[in-house]
């Protein structure tokens, strides 16, 4: 479950990163979309598509018209080998909302930033992993 800040931007989706030491001893990481707002469908490959954005980069602003207040869910490791060590920790991602460069422009007046500038961003929140370690080590 996560709450959106209640002076913060809306929420755009909660993922489960889980990783996991493989066969050959290298670290692996998969990465699973698990709640997320509006109406959309994750495509054929488990990808979701983006949230879309309602970023006025000239004013700094955003509207929380998209996304949710709130997410839940329940998850089931669908890869889950109980012999296995991994670890898990969930990432919630935000809509999209003004950069710091988005607020500094309008500040100063810049009305010519390069394009290579990014003026959005998805804050995100991470939290704790849970480790598991099989009974037998």
């Amino acid at each position: 479950m996560a709450l959106r800040d209640p002076i913060g931007a809306n929420l755009d989706r909660i993922q489960i990163v889980k990783g996991w030491l493989g066969k050959d001893g290298k670290l692996q990481e998969q990465v699973y979309d698990v709640a997320w707002s509006d109406d959309r469908v994750a495509g054929a490959d488990h990808k979701l598509p983006a949230i879309g954005n309602t970023v006025d980069v000239k004013n700094a602003a955003w509207t929380n018209t998209i996304g949710s207040s709130e997410l839940i869910t329940v998850w089931e490791d669908p890869s889950f080998d109980p012999v296995e060590r991994a670890f898990y920790y969930a990432r919630v991602i935000e809509i999209p909302t003004p950069r710091w460069t988005a607020y500094d422009a309008k500040y100063f007046g810049i009305n010519d930033v390069s394009p290579n500038v990014p003026m959005t961003t998805q804050e995100r929140a991470y939290t704790s992993p849970i480790w598991y370690t099989p009974k037998s080590q």
